[in-house]
C-alpha cells in the first residue's frame, strides 16, 4: 500500500471496537507501513433501543450510517460483524476480507439468583421464567424446544444487556451470541452453549468482515489476505441462503453449516413467529480442488466475481459458485415446502406489531 491513512469505519460499541482493532491488527502484519485511522458513528439500530430489531423495518439497521461514509469517501473499509449485514449490498461495494469464525452458536447467560448451579439449562429452569432476547430466530426455536418458559424483548449493546440482566430481576436468563461474549472476555459468563439441535445460528454469525468499494484494487488485494478459507465458503452459502429466501433480521431462518474434506454441507431452517412451523433442509456440494489459488494469480487480477455480495479473488471462483448455488439451492427446497407463506406471515405479524408501537 502506498503511505495514505487508511481510515476504517466502526460503530461506537466496546465491542464494535474491539472487533475493528483486532482487524487493524491483522492488517499491520500483512503491511507494517500501513497507518489506519478509526472513525466511529452511531446506526439506526444503535439509536433506536425501545423498539424490537425485527419491528424497525429497516434491513441495514447496523450498515447504513457507516455505508453512507464509505460511499461519500470519507472512510475506507469497514469492520463488520458479517450477521449485520444484509444479504444485498449497495452498488459498487463488497465484501472483501471474512476472517476467521469465532464459536457461531447462541449461548444463555443466567440471572446471578440462577448462577450458582453450573447445572442449570435452558430446560431445568421453572416454568414461566422469563428469557430475554429480541431475535425472532431465537425465540421461535426456544418456544418450540421449551414451552414452559416466557420470552421478553431485550435491547442494547452487549455490556447494556448485561447490565439488564444483573440488575433487574425481569430476566432468568439471556440468550446471546458466544463470539461476543469470548471477544469481549467474557466467556466464563456462558452458562450453556445451544447446539444446533436446540437453536440454529443466525447466517454468518461469529464471522467478522471488511466491507470496501469494489474499485479500490489496491486495498482489496491487501484485505482479502485476511480471507479465512473455511468461514468464507460457509459465509458465502449461508448468505446466498438468507437471499433467496428474501430474509433479514425479522425472518425466523436459521442455519448451519459444516466443511470437511472438501464437502461443505448446509442447513437451513425456516419457521413461524411462535415456532409452530418449522421447515428444515440440508443439502451437500463436493467442492474442486485446489481451493485456495496462489498469491500469483490474485496479484493479476484486474476484476473480480463476486458471490453472496463476497469477493475472493485468493480462492477458487468454481468453489465460491458451488458455495453460492448450494445456498440458493437449500433455500429453493425450502420454499417448495412451504417457506414462502411462512416467512410472509411472519413478516406480516412483525409489521402489525411494528405499527402499534
Amino acid at each position: 500500500m502506498d503511505s495514505k491513512t487508511i481510515k476504517v469505519g466502526s460503530r461506537k460499541s466496546q465491542l464494535a471496537m474491539i472487533q475493528t482493532e483486532a482487524v487493524i491488527a491483522k492488517l499491520k502484519e500483512l503491511d507494517p507501513a500501513a497507518t489506519f485511522e478509526i472513525l466511529t458513528m452511531e446506526t439506526i439500530g444503535d439509536q433506536i433501543q425501545n423498539v424490537a430489531l425485527s419491528q424497525i423495518g429497516e434491513s441495514n439497521l447496523f450498515t447504513k450510517e457507516l455505508e453512507v461514509a464509505l460511499a461519500d469517501g470519507r472512510i475506507d473499509m469497514i469492520v463488520h460483524s458479517l450477521k449485520d449485514l444484509p444479504s444485498t449490498l449497495p452498488p459498487e461495494m463488497a465484501i472483501t476480507a471474512v476472517c476467521e469464525r469465532e464459536d457461531p452458536h447462541d449461548a444463555m447467560v443466567l440471572h446471578p439468583k440462577h448462577a450458582g448451579n453450573p447445572s442449570t439449562t435452558l430446560e431445568s429452569l421453572p416454568p414461566g421464567s422469563v428469557i430475554g432476547t429480541s431475535s425472532v430466530r431465537r425465540v421461535a426455536q426456544l418456544k418450540r424446544k421449551y414451552p414452559h418458559l416466557e420470552f421478553q424483548d431485550i435491547r442494547g449493546n452487549l455490556n447494556t444487556r448485561l447490565r439488564k440482566l444483573d440488575e433487574a430481576d425481569t430476566y432468568s436468563a439471556i440468550i446471546l451470541a458466544v463470539a461476543g461474549l469470548k471477544r469481549m472476555g467474557w466467556g466464563d459468563r456462558i452458562s450453556q452453549v445451544l447446539t444446533p439441535d436446540i437453536s440454529l445460528y443466525a447466517v454468518s454469525q461469529g464471522a467478522l468482515a471488511v466491507e470496501t468499494k469494489t474499485d479500490n484494487q489496491q486495498l482489496i488485494k491487501l484485505i482479502s489476505q485476511l480471507h479465512h478459507t473455511e468461514t468464507l465458503l460457509r459465509c458465502v452459502a449461508e448468505r446466498a441462503l438468507l437471499r433467496a429466501l428474501s430474509g433479514g433480521c425479522s425472518a425466523p431462518v436459521g442455519t448451519h453449516s459444516v466443511l470437511e474434506n472438501n464437502q461443505l454441507s448446509l442447513t437451513g431452517a425456516v419457521l413461524s413467529l411462535d415456532g409452530s412451523q418449522y421447515l428444515t433442509e440440508t443439502q451437500t456440494v463436493t467442492l474442486s480442488t485446489p481451493i485456495v489459488l496462489p498469491k500469483e494469480s490474485m496479484d493479476q487480477s484486474t476484476s473480480y466475481q463476486m458471490y453472496s455480495s463476497i469477493i475472493g479473488p485468493n480462492i477458487s471462483q468454481d468453489a465460491l459458485k458451488a458455495a453460492e448455488d448450494l445456498g440458493i439451492s437449500v433455500a429453493t427446497k425450502l420454499h417448495e415446502n412451504g417457506a414462502t407463506e411462512i416467512l410472509a406471515k411472519a413478516k406480516e405479524e412483525n409489521d402489525s406489531k411494528a405499527e402499534k408501537k
